[in-house]
């Protein structure tokens, strides 16, 4: 328990620097400043697989599953890259909430900041019953697996005019009945007095529509992780790491999401290979290094794929 509370403090330290002290002015996060951040949680993460890799050698974290150190560690950066590249609908989604509701970009930051303390809390529930479930249930493995697959086909047969509409949702017609809500905003404020009454101002409705779109990913991105390790504590920071550096990649890649539009097969590529991992780990024992390096393979190829079709495309016209 010791390992688990540092390393909260830890998340927590980083956080209020993040906004007590980085952003404590809300400002416009330009490319150039986003990039740099992208390649600081980059470089904090790998980072981190080494702290793992020490941590498993001394036998600091309880290793419910026997891992070696370096496997550990390699278990942490496949989990790593697995929910980063999930994360990439995410960045869809949230830059379409952010549109629909028109929330400035200088207070975009802090909408994104608030969110992550939302689905630090959820992530942690849903990895510990999943990860409770999948040891007391061996058979759920294939329930899991079942359900990636489901979800990778899924993603493949989805047409252009699946969009999400943030004011269509379940989310923000259920939260208007709840409480009042402006389509006014006064600075980062998420609620502002209005003939004496409080009402939700754009900036927390995005919140709230943006926490309950990150629980359903979860849904998508904790099975694919659990396929990795079911060990809590590897599952649980690679999934935290990933989410801390969302935010600085959404501001990266928000205004070049157009030029990666062939990441999608990636992203179902790895699905499949998550899903089929589960349904087979009985009769067949993928090695650490080729699911790392598959993953690492399939986003490489749809970077470079989106690159050289979209370059050609705009060549053509």
């Amino acid at each position: 328990m010791l390992i688990w509370t540092l390393f909260l403090v830890f998340i927590m330290g980083i956080l209020a620097l993040d906004l007590g002290v980085f952003n404590k002015t809300p400002h416009i996060i330009n490319t150039k400043e986003a990039s740099k951040w992208t390649l600081i949680w980059f470089t904090i993460s790998m980072l981190f697989s080494g702290v793992i890799y020490w941590l498993y050698s001394n036998g600091y974290v309880a290793n419910t599953t026997g891992l070696k150190p370096a496997v550990a560690s390699m278990k942490f950066i496949t989990g790593y890259l697995i929910e980063l590249s999930l994360s990439v609908d995410n960045i869809f989604v949230i830059a379409i909430i952010f549109s629909a509701f028109k929330i400035p970009q200088k207070y975009q930051h802090r909408v994104l900041f608030w969110g992550i303390l939302g689905a630090i809390v959820f992530r942690g529930l849903m990895i510990f019953f999943g990860v409770l479930i999948i040891n007391k249930f061996a058979w759920t493995t294939y329930l899991f697996g079942a359900f990636l697959l489901f979800t990778a086909i899924k993603m493949f047969f989805a047409g252009e005019d699946d969009e999400f509409e943030p004011k269509e949702s379940f989310v923000y017609k259920t939260l208007g009945k709840i409480i009042p809500l402006t389509s006014h905003t006064d600075k980062e404020h998420f609620f502002i007095k209005i003939n004496e009454k409080n009402h939700a101002t754009p900036l927390f409705v995005a919140l709230i529509v943006i926490e309950v779109m990150d629980v359903l990913f979860a849904v998508d991105s904790v099975p694919a992780i659990l396929a990795i390790t079911s060990d809590p504590f590897l599952v649980f920071s690679s999934n935290i790491f990933a989410i801390l550096g969302l935010r600085s990649m959404y501001f990266f890649l928000a205004n070049m999401l157009a030029k990666f539009s062939y990441l999608e097969y990636s992203l179902i590529a790895i699905l499949s290979f998550v899903g089929l991992k589960m349904l087979l780990h009985d009769y067949i024992e993928v090695p650490e290094w080729a699911s790392l390096g598959f993953i690492a393979l399939s986003l490489l190829t749809g970077v470079l794929v989106s690159l050289k079709l979209n370059k050609d495309e705009d060549i053509i016209e």
